[in-house]
């Protein structure tokens, strides 16, 4: 099937009302459409989910999109049943097996499927799948492969056997933040030949987002430094911290000292209560969400206008990826993270992985140790045993890991200790050395006497929150949805 710009540009204007691309959007969707292995690097806010919407009301056949959070996969749902943009169902663990069954069975009826590396790798799922004529294969958030597959998502590492499974006629990946050797790695754990691949790379750079560090005494002066900032700033911001108890407590503490409405969000929450959360601070009926990494991901709240980081991420890719959720709209936004000397130990400590030695691993192995013996690291140390990996192979590869995740500790830490300008020190790590354009309002370093009035942030209205019957009837309306959407 040919297709040709006009066509596109046609189908562009009738579906999503937009008379012309973002920067990235034209290049990525003719590829894909070509037929052409595809990875799209495109900032936080570009657009990405129209680099399968467009092809897919366009080509015969089923979408299929990897997504690493059911949370992601049900706002994409949603968000396609909202536009009428065809059939589309969600096949995940929050699913019981007769509703799971239920969709593998109507999978002739859908236009796009979303689903989970887990839930993908079903036997059953994978013969389901390559009875369809799969259209377009996606992996959204794509930087998982490489970032969580090795150590939090073993399942993200066969997804190249699923896309040989399935046989889709196209290809796509998308990310927001990739250095050059994560596109390389990316590529390379999904079978895929490096020089067949286009990539699509566009800046990380998000000149409408002011940069800044405060480094802070202790831990108390943090405490009164945020305070400080989110009472200043009001709604609408989000609070990253690393641990879920440290974001229920930071939540409850804001709750009582600041004048705002705030919510903890993390993946110890209810599932009902973070859809809760979400939509409510969609809705502009929380001013503030204290967060960790749960929180993110296909948030598209345009008017989101700063974030703040109580903790250092453990990597400038997690940074880039939470800071990226303020400002959407284009307008003036506000990233700053508070610091005190130290804060680089909870990642590293994060980041180890206690394994007992070699040879208790062997015996693990051989079935004479029980697996429990690794606590939290059973799922992925026994999926490394049971690829046929020794003792030795495994302890060795995870000590390899944490040295890699270490470095990315201390280059975060670089961009902590920058003494000249912290958008340059982002950019050169991205690979991309030097700004396109001079920015009004850069980082604390370039624009020193900076203040948050003379950012002039825009105001974002308070809405009074909703009853709730109101949000209960909206948990309903999705999750209990019956038949194709």
């Amino acid at each position: 099937m040919t297709i040709d710009e006009q066509q596109v540009r046609t189908a562009l204007k009738r579906f999503f009302g937009f008379a012309d691309f973002r920067p990235g959007q034209r290049e990525t969707i003719e590829a894909t459409l070509a037929g052409k292995p595809t990875l799209a690097v495109l900032p936080t806010g570009a657009g990405k989910t129209l680099l399968y919407q467009l092809p897919g009301v366009m080509l015969d056949g089923l979408v299929v999109v990897i997504a690493p959070l059911i949370s992601l996969m049900q706002d994409q749902v949603d968000r396609l049943r909202s536009d009428g943009l065809g059939p589309v169902a969600s096949l995940n663990s929050s699913l019981d097996y007769q509703e799971q069954q239920w969709v593998l069975s109507h999978l002739g009826e859908l236009k796009f499927l979303f689903t989970s590396p887990e839930t993908l790798l079903k036997p059953a799922v994978l013969r389901a799948l390559h009875r369809q004529p799969i259209s377009l294969f996606v992996v959204d958030e794509a930087h998982c492969v490489s970032q969580w597959g090795p150590d939090f998502r073993p399942e993200y590492l066969r997804v190249a056997q699923a896309i040989q499974a399935v046989n889709p006629a196209r290809l796509l990946m998308l990310t927001a933040t990739a250095t050059p050797a994560i596109q390389d790695d990316i590529i390379q754990r999904l079978g895929l030949n490096p020089a067949a691949v286009v990539r699509v790379v566009k800046s990380v750079n998000r000149p409408n987002i002011f940069l800044a560090v405060q480094k802070l005494a202790d831990q108390d002066e943090k405490r009164r430094r945020l305070l400080e900032l989110v009472n200043q700033l009001g709604p609408s911001g989000v609070v990253y911290l690393s641990s879920r108890e440290g974001a229920n407590q930071l939540a409850d503490w804001l709750n009582q000292q600041a004048n705002l409405r705030v919510a903890a969000y993390h993946a110890g929450v209810d599932p009902v209560d973070r859809y809760r959360i979400q939509q409510q601070f969609l809705g502009g009926e929380l001013d503030l969400v204290v967060a960790t990494s749960a929180f993110g991901m296909g948030i598209d709240k345009q008017d989101i206008r700063y974030v703040i980081h109580f903790q250092m991420p453990g990597s400038l890719e997690a940074y880039v990826q939470e800071i990226g959720r303020a400002g959407r709209d284009g307008r003036q936004s506000l990233a700053v993270l508070l610091y005190c000397h130290g804060d680089e130990q909870l990642p590293l400590l994060l980041n180890h992985v206690d394994l007992p030695s070699p040879a208790v691993l062997d015996q693990i192995k051989a079935g004479k140790v029980k697996a429990d013996l690794l606590g939290e690291a059973k799922r992925v140390v026994t999926y490394y045993l049971d690829q046929g990996m020794d003792g030795q192979a495994v302890w060795r590869f995870f000590a390899d890991l944490e040295q890699k995740r270490g470095r990315q500790v201390q280059r975060m830490l670089s961009y902590v200790e920058e003494d000249k300008c912290r958008r340059t020190n982002l950019l050169a790590y991205f690979g991309q050395a030097s700004l396109e354009a001079e920015v009004e309002w850069c980082c604390d370093l370039t624009n020193r006497d900076w203040t948050v009035t003379a950012l002039q942030l825009p105001a974002v209205k308070r809405r009074v929150a909703s009853s709730v019957l109101d949000w209960r009837n909206r948990v309903a309306t999705l999750f209990n949805r019956q038949g194709l959407g």
